[in-house]
């Protein structure tokens, strides 16, 4: 027996065949068995009748050759990122917008795979080829082949297209805000960056960090975001900037990529002056819009606001006796509205610390004192000998460090070690605490209201957690202005990926973060198997909870690699 294809109607049958002898002697053929057409029949299919065969002539099952298996690689997180980048439109957008019949690569793929790599496996671009070669499959790239210098180009070109980027970026965000009123909270935050070296137009100057006390090398970050939490904007700043001359600029900026019938402004406390308000005042006259705002006034300025507290203080403390939550209450200010919301738990936590704190200073203060008094009297005590000048430095020191230098003062003109605690002052702070005080245009919306409206504006602060926590976005090892900026347009695009899957996640009823859903995602692994010669390729069987997950974030399961 042997087999045979034989062809009919353009198909091709593969047939069992035997040979045999008629009366006459003569050898003819006769089908035992039909097996089926040629282009359905797989290893699956027949290897088992191959076997039964052997096994049925006593001959040992043959032995595959063995399987080498390459790398798995992440695969599951990334397919997510891609179809959400896809859905965005953010693929076309950029891929438009970088267009250049000078480059030999896709620049728009190594900019989404820069983007994926922040929120995957943050890393700096030199590490992230190995990341690229060993350790992830990025949809529709290649990375055996990509090198370095690519990646740095696709930023330099991102940069020198990074008005059309933005604005296509703008364009694709557009039909996810909302059109008749838009809430905007604005927040600024520090970056860390390396580097010693001096630059034009250099970006990187010594300011008062946010991350560590004191000053650092850094650059400054602002970021715009929706009332829903979707980033819309951004922008850099030089690290020593101002923060109350960086509202204006980036409100214009809205004003021209966002077709708004009215915009409210929603800052932190260190963005309120007078020149802030004016702006954004004159802004809504010449464009013919409302602009309205909702700025926090910074706690180094309450002494401007002194007497309005006191005169408030008793009807906020009987509001917040009689209803035991948050009292909240309005008057003016400069002829602008004033809202003081105050927390009576906040002030009594505050109250208490800033009284341990005085206690622990003025016990500090008497032993000083009493280590003097014993020293002149000749009852020195072990160690070095004390002097009324070491005894101010330390003392004035503390002080600082307690940041009470209104209340508790050391008398540096007097020819003894001295100090005093102000009791006036002490006072007038306690009744400072468990304030808020805001500033706004809004005249259609209650005081209650302001003051939600602004706490919003801590979701703004955890996407900036989100950017130096999961993306990492500093330290930041690049030295040229143009690279920086690029560095922080792919890590603003990794946010708004990062607050979209939150959304669908949240709209979905999850209860897993973003960060979370990726690291389950990042499970399904891309396979590559040789077994005799050839390369299988597979993807990681998706368990119930990777399944469930897909439909939450509205995505279609991966079936092989893409």
């Amino acid at each position: 027996m042997y087999t045979r294809i034989s062809r009919s109607g353009g198909r091709q049958y593969l047939q069992l065949v035997e040979g045999y002898r008629d009366e006459q002697g003569k050898v003819k053929q006769r089908v035992v068995a039909n097996l089926g057409r040629l282009d359905q029949l797989s290893e699956k299919s027949l290897d088992p009748l191959i076997r039964g065969l052997q096994r049925a002539i006593g001959r040992p099952e043959s032995v595959p050759d063995e399987p080498e298996f390459e790398t798995a690689r992440a695969f599951g997180d990334l397919w997510a990122l891609h179809q959400l980048w896809h859905e965005l439109g953010l693929d076309d957008a950029i891929r438009k917008a970088l267009r250049s019949s000078r480059r030999s690569f896709d620049a728009e793929a190594l900019v989404r795979a820069m983007v994926f790599n922040r929120l995957s496996a943050p890393s700096s671009k030199l590490s992230m080829l190995d990341w690229l070669r060993d350790e992830a499959s990025v949809p529709g790239l290649d990375g055996d082949a990509v090198c370095h210098s690519q990646l740095l180009r696709a930023m330099d070109a991102l940069m020198d297209r990074h008005e059309k980027v933005e604005a296509a970026v703008a364009k694709q965000l557009r039909p996810l805000l909302d059109q008749e009123l838009s809430v905007v909270f604005w927040d600024l935050t520090t970056v860390r960056i390396h580097g010693g070296k001096e630059l034009d137009e250099d970006v990187r100057r010594y300011g008062m960090s946010k991350d560590v006390d004191g000053i650092a090398r850094q650059f400054a970050l602002g970021v715009v975001q929706t009332a829903e939490g979707l980033p819309i904007a951004h922008e850099v700043f030089e690290g020593n900037v101002a923060e109350t001359t960086t509202l204006g600029p980036i409100v214009e900026r809205l004003l021209k990529r966002f077709a708004l019938k009215r915009m409210v402004v929603v800052a932190d406390r260190g963005l309120l002056s007078l020149d802030n308000v004016e702006t954004l005042e004159a802004l809504g006259a010449e464009q013919g819009l409302a602009v309205d705002y909702i700025l926090a006034v910074p706690g180094r300025r309450y002494s401007e606001f002194t007497d309005v507290i006191e005169r408030l203080h008793p009807e906020l403390a009987e509001q917040a006796q009689r209803t035991g939550a948050e009292s909240v209450v309005e008057t003016q200010w400069q002829g602008r509205r004033l809202v003081i919301a105050h927390n009576a738990q906040r002030a009594a936590e505050q109250n208490a610390a800033r009284r341990r704190n005085i206690e622990e200073l003025d016990a500090l203060g008497e032993r000083l004192a009493e280590r003097l008094v014993k020293q002149d009297a000749g009852m020195p005590q072990r160690g070095r000998r004390s002097s009324d000048r070491s005894a101010y430095q330390r003392f004035h020191k503390a002080v600082l460090d307690k940041r009470l230098s209104s209340i508790v003062r050391a008398n540096l003109a007097s020819s003894q070690f001295q100090y005093e605690i102000d009791e006036a002052a002490w006072a007038a702070a306690d009744r400072l605490d468990g304030k808020l005080l805001l500033v706004t245009s809004l005249t259609d919306s209650s005081a209650d209201q302001i003051v939600e409206r602004y706490r919003s504006l801590a979701d703004i602060e955890r996407g900036f957690r989100v950017l130096k926590s999961d993306i990492e976005i500093a330290p930041v090892y690049h030295r040229l202005p143009e690279r920086i900026r690029a560095h922080a347009l792919i890590c603003f695009l990794a946010l708004v990926l990062h607050r979209m899957l939150r959304q669908r996640l949240k709209a979905a009823g999850s209860t897993l973060s973003p960060e979370r859903a990726l690291r389950t995602l990042r499970q399904i692994q891309r396979h590559t198997v040789r077994i005799g010669g050839r390369d299988f390729e597979g993807v990681t069987k998706p368990s119930p909870e990777q399944l469930e997950l897909f439909e939450d974030v509205g995505i279609e399961v991966p079936k092989r690699p893409a």
